[in-house]
């Protein structure tokens, strides 16, 4: 088989175990009567993101090839949520939040390294096989997309929304790339037999970035970047479902299948995906994560002014420009860090920019919306209406938007790069 296809088919694996829940899971949790605990389960995978893909990263790195790390990863996040879906399925709307939390973080655990590995694990083929990264990896990597997408729909039609059977179809697929990725190619390790620093040892070099402005900077910046990435993921579906308490809006399609609404999100990263080998080698890195957090502004702003109904539209403009808001910045950001760092610290430095954006930035920014929504919805008196519950979701929307502006302006201040064009 081509190695483009095979990598194609890990992506789209890698992505579709995601999907499976990832949009969906706080309708299910506002079903089961968790709705102000959201904020930590999705934070939870920002707060295994803050060490987990950097030492499973090491140890593809140093000690154990990388498929084997993705497969042996994979087999214990899908044992762990086909846990998860098996328990949730027996307490129905009685589910313990300890229990059901516990068996989902340990999923989440083993499945956020996944994410930096399978970069890793594409990029170490590709090289081998002397493509160029940049021009190759695209156009493989949209198909992760597709994945997300087609889990989205099979949770949708298949009845999955509010209940645990969406743990299960992740659980599942997740065994099956655990044996898929020992098909593939194999990923040197670096074990060279010369003296080694401690911090060298442990592969611990890529945190050594740091001491580099621009570098640093940059990290940081992806960092307050990813304080959005988890938002929409987490509170779109109960917001959105929020509208069903309102006659004018209970029968529309947005309400009736909040997934395949929000599904478009992932379509207009498909066609994203594709752009970023030109707006990277055409405008550079800098404009390129600036174009990404402008994108955040409006994703959150449509949101604030749009609904179900005749205001469809703007919540259509709000998942086309997702693409543009989560490519440009998480894709090219992984381009940019594998094109700046030593081949010997790649998996080490793809699980740090894993760890500052998906890590300290989704904790931190999954648990402030998470206040911030409880402040101006799930706080509000039983006695409020179905309109001042949405009001309050179009405040928070405002607020997230707001805070998306501040980081764009201080972003094109204060982070220097130098672009050439290439024609």
């Amino acid at each position: 088989m081509d190695l483009k296809v095979r990598l194609t088919v890990m992506n789209f694996l890698e992505y579709a175990v995601w999907g499976a829940y990832l949009t969906s899971m706080g309708s299910y949790l506002v079903k089961i009567g968790m709705a102000e605990n959201i904020g930590w389960f999705y934070s939870v995978q920002g707060f295994m993101s803050l060490f987990m893909p950097a030492l499973v990263g090491i140890i593809a790195d140093r000690w154990l090839q990388g498929q084997k790390v993705l497969s042996l990863c994979h087999a214990l996040a899908g044992l762990f949520m086909l846990s998860a879906s098996f328990y949730g399925f027996e307490a129905g709307a009685h589910a313990s939040f300890a229990t059901l939390f516990t068996l989902y973080a340990l999923s989440v655990a083993f499945f956020m390294p996944t994410i930096a590995l399978a970069n890793s694990v594409a990029y170490s083929a590709l090289d081998g096989a002397g493509l160029d990264t940049v021009k190759a990896f695209p156009p493989i990597r949209v198909f992760g997309t597709i994945g997300f997408i087609c889990s989205m729909w099979v949770v949708d039609l298949g009845g999955m929304q509010e209940n645990a059977g969406q743990f299960a179809f992740s659980g599942a697929l997740s065994l099956v790339l655990a044996a898929y990725a020992l098909t593939l190619p194999a990923c040197p390790v670096s074990r060279a037999s010369e003296r080694k620093s401690l911090t060298e040892a442990l592969g611990l070099r890529a945190f050594t970035l740091f001491k580099q402005k621009r570098m640093a900077l940059f990290f940081i910046f992806s960092m307050c970047l990813g304080i959005c990435l988890q938002i929409t993921n987490g509170f779109a579906s109960p917001f959105i479902f929020s509208f069903g308490n309102l006659p004018e809006y209970a029968d529309t399609f947005g309400v009736q299948h909040a997934n395949i609404l929000i599904s478009i999100s992932q379509i207009s990263e498909t066609c994203c995906i594709l752009l970023i080998p030109y707006f990277l080698s055409r405008f550079g890195i800098k404009r390129v994560m600036l174009i990404a957090i402008v994108a955040w502004v409006f994703r959150f702003g449509f949101f604030a002014v749009g609904n179900p109904g005749p205001g469809v539209w703007l919540f259509i403009l709000s998942m086309i420009v997702y693409g543009v808001a989560f490519d440009f910045f998480n894709i090219s950001g992984s381009l940019f860090v594998d094109k700046e760092t030593d081949i010997r610290i790649r998996s080490s430095a793809q699980g740090l920019f894993m760890m500052m954006t998906n890590g300290l930035g989704a904790t931190v920014g999954t648990l402030s919306a998470q206040a911030v929504i409880n402040h101006f919805v799930y706080d509000l008196p039983q006695t409020a209406t179905g309109h001042e519950v949405v009001a309050g979701w179009h405040t928070c929307w405002m607020i997230f938007a707001a805070y998306a502006l501040v980081i764009a302006v201080l972003f094109s201040i204060f982070f220097k790069y130098k672009h050439e064009a290439k024609e």
